[in-house]
């Protein structure tokens, strides 16, 4: 099986056209994150462990997170930190690598995408946030392009207030948030998009996920100065391609 030629089109972008390096960041530590995929930094490992993931359903809450409790007027702004987190119900879906269990606690979103491919943005991007026992953390970014509708439109189709209550979701399967094509994904070791920026998050990459354009509107309506994080360097590092189970 060809991997490269199986990726779905944002990776196989990546990996079709010609490298170019990176410009400056704002990174001062090593392995900070979002990244800009480029060809060059991909590689496939034989040996690298498959991502074997084990969702079900589950009901969720939507909330607001917000980063300017302090701020007077911060009912009214959007920090470029903030977003729209869905919290998953415990023991609803997990991921194992290397015999170690992550659970996903939440998910939420950023625009433009932080992750890029060869400089290429996307316009929504989601993070499904897992924890295993030990706290270490993995997440699953999954570009958003605009196509027909799928779960995460039902998931955003009322946004949380910032200064109000969650939104109640009835169950969803979890699977569907993910791309239905392409089983091969990107790995790699970075850090939280988000102060503290802690290091030591693992990445896995996967390929588009569609929504509706009313979607990509109303959560741009919202953050409209956008709510991501600048590429930051490589730094030596790669992108190893893996199975994903």
């Amino acid at each position: 099986m060809n991997l490269r030629r199986s990726l779905p089109p944002l990776l196989s972008l990546a990996l079709a056209v010609p490298f170019f390096v990176a410009g400056p960041a704002e990174s001062v530590t090593p392995k900070q994150s979002p990244v800009d995929v480029t060809p060059g930094a991909i590689r496939f490992d034989s040996h690298a462990p498959a991502l074997d993931v084990t969702y079900g359903h589950s009901a969720l809450e939507l909330k607001y997170i917000r980063k300017d409790a302090a701020d007077p007027d911060g009912c009214t702004t959007r920090g470029h930190e903030e977003t729209e987190e869905a919290d998953v119900q415990p023991g609803a879906g997990h991921v194992t690598v290397a015999g170690i269990r992550y659970d996903l606690v939440q998910f939420h979103f950023h625009t433009p995408s932080e992750h890029r491919f060869d400089g290429r943005a996307t316009p929504l991007e989601m993070h499904l946030v897992h924890r295993s026992a030990e706290g270490k953390l993995l997440v699953i970014g999954v570009p958003l392009v605009v196509g027909a509708h799928s779960v995460v439109d039902d998931v955003l189709a009322t946004l949380a207030p910032e200064c109000g209550a969650p939104v109640e979701i009835a169950p969803i399967d979890l699977n569907r948030l993910l791309p239905a094509y392409g089983h091969e994904t990107l790995h790699y070791t970075g850090s939280l998009t988000t102060a503290p920026f802690t290091e030591g998050v693992e990445w896995y990459l996967k390929g588009e996920q569609h929504v509706t354009a009313a979607t990509v509107a109303r959560f741009k309506g919202l953050f409209t100065a956008g709510n991501a994080r600048a590429t930051q360097p490589l730094n030596g590092r790669t992108l190893v391609e893996v199975p994903f189970i």
